[in-house]
């Protein structure tokens, strides 16, 4: 009704109707009037309004003091307001969006009370980046500050025909109102008088001034706040997990793979050219046919095999270089281009193409990954060579400038020229470090330019410079050929050159004429002549790379014990396989045998040498003697000659061949650990490369690509108790149940009722959550038992509820589990933020439980930033490799295999665990905010996206390829091939249509035989795609099943496998003949019942036991009383003792040791480990002892046999000697006493004895003190 307001329906119709003439106007006209303005006015005008509204309300209901005590006389009880009701809200920081805006973090969340951190540091982060809800944004603050003024202004002064007033509103130049700035006046609080507050005004002067500056002050801190990093407000390592450092800013800028930036830090931007793609492409298979692990076998070889090898190659690093494409991208996507690096040399390659029901397998692309590591090899090889020539071309312009001697500078820049051309030629480290060391031989670092108040470090000079400087290079330069010359010639780059002419002078006549005060002879002049000529040609990398390379291929290694190795080096030691060795070739070492070398060599338990063979040797030298020797015959040629032999023997034997030992150390070094590499990442690919458990095929709705649910168990003692966990398909817990009396093996009424509800428990657990399978930590033996009972569950139940057990729990199956990974994942700070409430027993069992779900998933959790995953122990050598390096080949694998197994982002998103560590090796991309270019054409390939669940359900239009490995950029492939099979099907009306085109694949999915007869050979032929053939191929196999879980299959633990987990045991540590710890149990007649530390069981047979034994019957082998041993004692020497029972009890021994006659030193030794509850337990030998500050274990357990203290035929003794009593206490305590003893100043005899000798020895010399 237009005109009307109905104010409510409850009462007659037209009794609260009033005509609006627009002389009243009511509440509702202003709350409209007022809303229409709220839409027109800002967030921040509207937010004013109200807090202006709030303020008037209470000032309109504040009474004048008066007021207030005649009603307090009326006894009308009215709350005054509070003076402070006023007051400013606390500052808090502003939310920082932006390098100019503040942190979001309030003064009191800077610090508590104790001056501590109020947050963490990573909750400061989290509160920097996303803000505080309830901090008040600075300008807020300041304009409620005008805003109280205003109002402040106006108190005592409202006009009640104010509103009868229109001003007009003036307009600055662009028509925007003007604020007009109203006079300031003193504010006057309800209940202060008016004389008061003028009082306080005189007194402290004007408010308005301290708050003008509070706002000032306030304003700095906020800038000077604002103008903070998050690098000074938070630890590097928080911001680098974080991924928020600056360096993380400016790769999530670029459009690169990630791993390809962190590359090209270290080595620069690779040259895209063809040349030098030509020549890397050269030296990397060269590295491949010939390098440390060569991959490929030059001799089987062709010249065709060999160009399609380098064509491939030289591909390879044109698309990582140019187009910036990443190794998994390349070895699924771009295979017809490189399909030659992709075959592994060591296994052969399954025939996809002409066996169709051939299943596809995951595949190591060791190959590839290898050639991006020499790539980043040769990279920083020549960058290392630019900066060296650009430092040599700095340093030899300096020595230019310093040398007047045109001789010295001719000779100097041909040293130059030929130092450049060697580093230009340099293709290998080695090479390098020879043309560097040549180079600082002759041109050695200038003096540095020091500061004012430094110190000059003292610089020490070698023997080659003494003589250069005192000018004895001029006689080296005498004896013939030069370095150069000589290295061109022995290693046949030059032909013989012409006929060395020797000087009619003698050696030392020449020499005489160069004596100096540092060399005054011509004999010493020779001999530091020949020393830098030595040098030289030690220093000159055409003769090392010649020597280096006779050495390496003829070297050999022999090794011996030493006498401490003789010893300590049984057949089951450790380095027993390379105790002794003799001429083993360097070349024959082709697994991680030398590290076992070398660490043995660092225990000094063997003797290691490296040598040439003898004819080696020999024929070397007499090479070099030809080369380097003159033809002539006379007396002066036949001296010159013997000076050059000279000089030969000293290079080789006190340089070349000293310096090549320790590179072919550095060569084995790197060819053991790189086979140890590749081993270890050989084992985590087996850990990783497995799929999920696999339902049986009975179940109903069973869907391949849905993890069965999982019900896994941790064995514990009693606290913590043995836990249950069921995990649902995703692997999210859905509960937990911890039954302690479940492996109970007592046969009390109490205990059998214990476990006896606890079996119900389980019983009721199960059939609740109806498990798909139940998996059992290997933890110990007490395991089998358990499973046992487990069995004993299932077996009752479906007796007693048959009706109540779902077909899925038929034939329920129990495997045990490795708990060695859910051990890292329990102790893991990654488990704890995804499980924050749960034991530490819950999160292994939810480990265990997972890694049958889906082990890649399990192993990625921990793979994070804290490198958890290193800890998980693969390899008894892998201690060899730094975590770096064995983090390296973790993440190739990891690679590897996550990107051929592909990631369901619907999955992923929806469970943490299946994604937090995913995305690091799905996309290498996890500091990318979002989709670029080579992002989206790298990653996308390996992305799934199903229909099924919500996305089935979903109005958002999902292409059927994308539940494919099929690239979008060959989406087209897919439809056309999905076309033609469609229409030899027999629909001939197929067309472009989109309907259409999608009918098409539904069709060939339902029917994959269609597919499988389809020859791609034939089919890319006729479509002239013979280009595109392994892709073809690959888009036959994803529409036939999408994405095809090529894993291997789970298989049970065999028997074997079984007892080494449970066992805690290896092969080696229980082979035969090895002597293993053991503890007798109880001995019968024909046997003796053994226990193993595992809790292994054995038997000695009576035919088992040794012939020879030791007789018992010395009084030191004995337990006595202490008189006893005292009296023993008594006739023996000092340092003597023996081992008696203690009277403080039988947790205690003591140590009777003669220090004197007549003197004994008693010391308690205090045994550990033993239960005071068990009588048994109290007469056996403790595990632990504790003698003084030493605590020793006990190695050897007496036979397990109950200690008898007054007995005599118990070998206490080899018990305490093996377990270090007499080696680490005893035997150190005698040789101090015998020092002691021997001393010349000790006098023997009683106090009083003593005495009378210092009183008399005092008299003789009253001097002495």
């Amino acid at each position: 009704m237009a005109g009307k307001t109905v104010i409510s329906d409850d009462e007659e119709e037209g009794q609260d109707e009033y005509e609006k003439d627009g002389f009243i106007v009511d509440d509702i006209e202003e709350e409209e009037e007022e809303e229409e303005e709220d839409r027109v006015d800002s967030d921040e005008e509207r937010q004013k309004k109200k807090k202006r509204k709030k303020r008037e309300s209470e000032r309109n209901y504040v009474l004048d003091e008066d007021d207030y005590e005649l009603l307090q006389e009326s006894n009308i009880s009215v709350p005054r307001p509070k003076l402070e009701s006023k007051k400013f809200k606390r500052l808090k920081k502003a939310r920082r969006d932006t390098e100019e805006e503040p942190s979001g973090l309030s003064d009191e969340e800077e610090f508590d009370g104790s001056g501590k951190g109020g947050r963490t540091a990573e909750e400061k982060l989290k509160r920097s980046l996303f803000g505080d809800d309830d901090g008040q944004p600075l300008e807020d603050i300041a304009e409620e500050d005008e805003q109280l003024e205003e109002e402040d202004a106006d108190i005592g002064e409202e006009d009640e025909m104010a509103d009868f007033y229109v001003e007009e509103e003036e307009v600055d130049e662009h028509g925007a109102p003007v604020r007009r700035k109203k006079p300031k006046k003193i504010r006057q609080r309800p209940g202060i008088s008016s004389s008061a507050l003028q009082e306080a005004h005189e007194i402290f002067g004007d408010v308005e001034d301290l708050l003008r500056i509070r706002k000032l002050e306030v304003r700095d801190r906020f800038t000077e706040v604002g103008e903070r990093s998050l690098e000074d407000q938070f630890d590097p390592s928080i911001l680098s997990e974080k991924y928020m450092t600056g360096k993380d800013d400016q790769i999530r800028e670029i459009d690169v793979p990630e791993r390809m930036q962190i590359s090209e830090e270290s080595t620069g931007h690779p040259p895209t050219d063809e040349i030098s793609i030509k020549m890397e492409t050269e030296w990397i298979y060269n590295q491949l046919v010939c390098g440390i692990m060569p991959l490929f076998n030059k001799s089987s070889a062709t010249n065709e095999v060999d160009d399609e090898l380098k064509r491939h190659i030289a591909r390879f690093l044109e698309l990582m270089h140019v187009q910036k494409l990443d190794v998994p991208f390349i070895a699924m996507y771009r295979k017809e281009e490189i399909l030659s690096l992709l075959k592994d040399p060591n296994e052969p390659e399954a025939d996809i193409e002409n066996d169709p029901n051939q299943k596809p397998t995951l595949k190591w692309h060791k190959v590839l990954w290898t050639i991006q590591d020499l790539d980043q090899k040769w990279l920083l090889l020549q960058k290392r060579k630019s900066a060296l020539q650009s430092y040599y071309n700095k340093r030899f312009e300096e020595e230019a400038r310093r040398v007047y001697d045109e001789t010295r500078l001719n000779l100097n820049r041909q040293l130059f020229e030929s130092i450049t051309r060697s580093l230009k030629a340099a293709d290998s480290e080695r090479e390098v470090d020879d043309v560097d060391s040549k180079f600082n031989l002759h041109f050695p670092p200038g003096e540095v330019v020091l500061d004012e108040g430094q110190f000059k470090r003292p610089k020490r000079k070698s023997h080659y410079s003494i003589c250069s400087k005192a000018g004895l290079w001029e006689v080296a330069s005498k004896f013939g050929y030069s370095s150069e010359q000589f290295g061109l010639q022995i290693s046949l780059e030059k032909m013989r050159m012409d006929e060395l002419e020797d000087a009619k002078e003698t050696p030392e006549e020449m020499a005489s004429n160069f004596t100096c005060a540092m060399f005054e002879t011509p004999q010493a002049v020779l001999k530091g002549a020949r020393h830098m000529a030595a040098v030289e040609i030690s220093c000159e990398p055409c003769v090392r790379k010649h020597v280096r390379s006779i050495f390496m291929d003829n070297a050999v290694v022999s090794t011996s014990p030493t006498p401490e190795g003789k010893t300590a080096i049984d057949s089951f030691h450790q380095f027993a396989g390379v105790k002794w060795l003799r001429d083993k070739p360097l070349t024959r070492f082709e697994d991680a045998q030398w590290l076992l070398i070398q660490k043995a060599e660092q225990e000094k338990l063997l003797q290691v040498t490296i040598k040439l063979p003898e004819v080696v040797l020999d024929k070397l030298i007499s090479d070099s003697n030809d080369y380097y020797l003159s033809d002539g015959v006379s007396k002066s040629a036949q001296l010159w000659n013997e000076q050059r032999k000279l000089i030969l023997h000293d290079a080789f034997y006190n340089f070349l061949l000293p310096s090549m030992e320790k590179e072919a150390r550095s060569l084995l070094t790197s060819r053991a650990k790189t086979w140890l590499l590749w081993e270890y990442g050989k084992l985590f690919w087996d850990k990783v490369s497995v799929s999920p458990y696999q339902r049986k095929e009975n179940d109903i709705g069973s869907d391949e690509d849905t993890a069965p649910r999982v019900m896994a168990c941790c064995w514990g003692p009693g606290k913590p108790a043995t836990t249950f966990v069921m995990l649902d398909s995703a692997g999210e817990v859905l509960d937990v149940l911890h039954a302690g009396s479940l492996n109970l093996r007592g046969q009390s009424v109490n205990e059998q009722q214990r476990k006896k509800n606890d079996q119900q428990r389980v019983q009721k657990f199960m059939m609740d959550h109806q498990p798909h399978v139940v998996v059992l930590g290997a933890a110990n033996l007490s395991c089998t038992r358990l499973k046992e009972d487990i069995y004993e569950i299932i077996f009752k139940m479906v007796e007693d509820n048959p009706r109540d057990v779902g077909h899925e729990m038929d034939n329920l199956n129990i495997v045990y589990g490795d708990e060695s990974l859910p051990h890292l994942y329990e102790n893991s700070r990654i488990s704890v933020d995804q499980l924050p409430s749960q034991e530490g027993i819950i999160r292994r069992a939810v480990a265990l439980g997972r890694y049958l779900q889906n082990p890649l998933a399990m192993v990625a959790t921990l793979c994070g930033p804290a490198r958890e995953i290193l800890s998980w122990k693969l390899n008894p050598l892998e201690n060899f490799l730094t975590p770096d390096e064995k983090y390296g080949m973790i993440e190739q694998v990891m690679v590897d295999v996550t990107n051929q197994v592909g990631l369901d982002l619907n999955l992923a998103t929806s469970h943490e665990w299946l994604f937090c560590s995913f995305a690091i090796y799905i996309w290498a991309w996890t500091q990318k905010s979002s989709f670029s270019a080579k992002v989206f054409i790298n990653a996308v390939g390996f992305l799934r996206v199903r229909r099924s669940g919500l996305t089935s359900s979903s109005s958002q239009f999902i292409d059927l390829l994308d539940d494919t490995r099929i690239h979008p950029e060959s989406y087209s492939l897919a439809q056309d091939l999905a076309k033609d099979i469609y229409r030899e099907d027999g629909n001939d009306d197929a067309n472009d249509d989109d309907d259409v085109l999608e009918m098409a694949i539904e069709h060939v999915r339902e029917k994959p035989h269609l597919l499988r007869a389809v020859d791609v050979h034939e089919y890319a032929e006729q479509k002239n795609r013979l280009n595109k053939k392994e892709t073809l191929n690959d888009i036959r196999l994803e529409l036939m099943e999408g994405f095809q879980d090529r894993r291997r299959p789970y298989v049970e633990p065999s028997q074997d496998e079984e007892f080494y987990m449970i066992s805690g045991e290896t092969e080696e540590a229980l082979s035969e003949g090895r002597i293993v710890q053991a503890t007798v149990r109880r001995v019968q007649a024909q046997r003796a019942i053994c226990v193993l530390e595992s809790g292994l069981t054995g038997m000695l047979s009576k035919e088992d036991y040794t012939d020879d034994w030791r007789d018992i019957n010395e009084l030191t082998d004995k337990l006595r009383e202490a008189d006893e041993a005292i009296e023993f004692l008594s006739d023996k020497d000092p340092g003597e003792s023996v081992i008696r029972p203690s009277s403080r009890g039988p947790s205690f021994l003591t140590l009777t040791l003669k220090v004197y006659d007549g003197v004994f030193a008693h010391k308690d030794i205090v045994e550990g480990g033993k239960e005071h509850k068990d009588i048994t337990s109290l007469l056996r030998i403790g595990k632990t002892l504790k003698i003084g500050e030493i605590h020793l274990k006990i190695l050897m357990r007496c036979n397990g046999a109950v200690l008898n203290m007054g007995a005599g035929n118990i070998d206490l003794w080899m018990i305490l000697h093996n377990a270090g009593v007499m080696d680490r206490y005893v035997d150190p305590l005698v040789a101090h006493l015998k020092g002691m003893l021997n001393y010349r100043k000790f006098r023997r005899g009683t106090k009083t004895e003593v005495d009378e000798l210092l009183r008399i020895e005092k008299a003789e010399n009253p001097m002495r003190e």
